[in-house]
């Protein structure tokens, strides 16, 4: 669902139906329930707010944004969901960051297949995090030609080849930061389909795994480079 052109005092709502709806609707079953639906502020740049003041910030931001039309593919159609809290007071969210010294590599030659990715969820004022703001679980999505989730399968893997997994967290004793591990493991490829996927001008192929939070919609992004 998408809003489309705010310059006058009318709103106009687009609203479409996913890939995924359509093909329950299809089914003619009774499948197919909207049971809930979520609202996202992806196109809004907060920077406004700093700019011009939260007065003249928000006005400009509601006029001003462009905002696109619907979309049909659901893990493109809402990248950050608005959630409620219920602590009025909240004045800093967690950051999610990856917490690997270095850029996760798999060398094929070596045959060094495995390794895992360590994230870490914390309010960055030191307060801890809102028990509101902790997440369970994560949604890891990765290519699914290159890379899997050890001991995990996929939930789901969409036209573009991108497979998504559930993977928990596991929260430290402090209730300050949330730490989670991802163990993940290199598919294995032909010297032909390796040689088609390398970077230009480079000999290893660039794997992007994206992480992001069930309950807060959080996410990151993290690069993996096979050699």
């Amino acid at each position: 669902m998408g809003f489309l052109d705010h310059s006058t005092n009318n709103i106009i709502v687009d609203a479409v139906l996913t890939t995924k709806g359509r093909e329950l609707l299809a089914d003619n079953d009774n499948s197919f329930s909207v049971s809930f639906f979520a609202l996202g502020d992806d196109e809004v740049d907060y920077n406004v707010i700093k700019q011009f003041g939260r007065t003249v910030g928000k006005e400009k931001i509601e006029k001003n944004t462009p905002v696109m039309e619907a979309l049909t593919t659901s893990n493109l159609a809402l990248k950050y969901p608005l959630i409620s809290i219920s602590n009025e007071f909240l004045t800093h969210a967690p950051v999610m960051t990856v917490k690997n010294t270095s850029t996760l590599t798999f060398d094929r030659k070596s045959n060094t297949t495995t390794g895992t990715l360590d994230l870490e969820v914390e309010n960055q004022t030191g307060l801890g995090i809102e028990p509101e703001l902790l997440d369970s679980e994560f949604v890891i999505e990765v290519p699914h030609l290159f890379l899997g989730v050890t001991g995990y399968t996929p939930e789901s893997v969409s036209t573009d080849n991108i497979a998504t997994y559930r993977v928990p967290s596991s929260q430290s004793s402090t209730g300050s930061k949330v730490k989670f591990s991802v163990p993940l493991q290199a598919k294995s490829l032909s010297t032909t389909t390796f040689d088609n996927h390398t970077v230009s001008g480079q000999d290893y192929v660039s794997c992007f795994v994206n992480i992001r939070g069930v309950n807060t919609g959080q996410r990151t992004t993290s690069n993996i480079l096979m050699y």
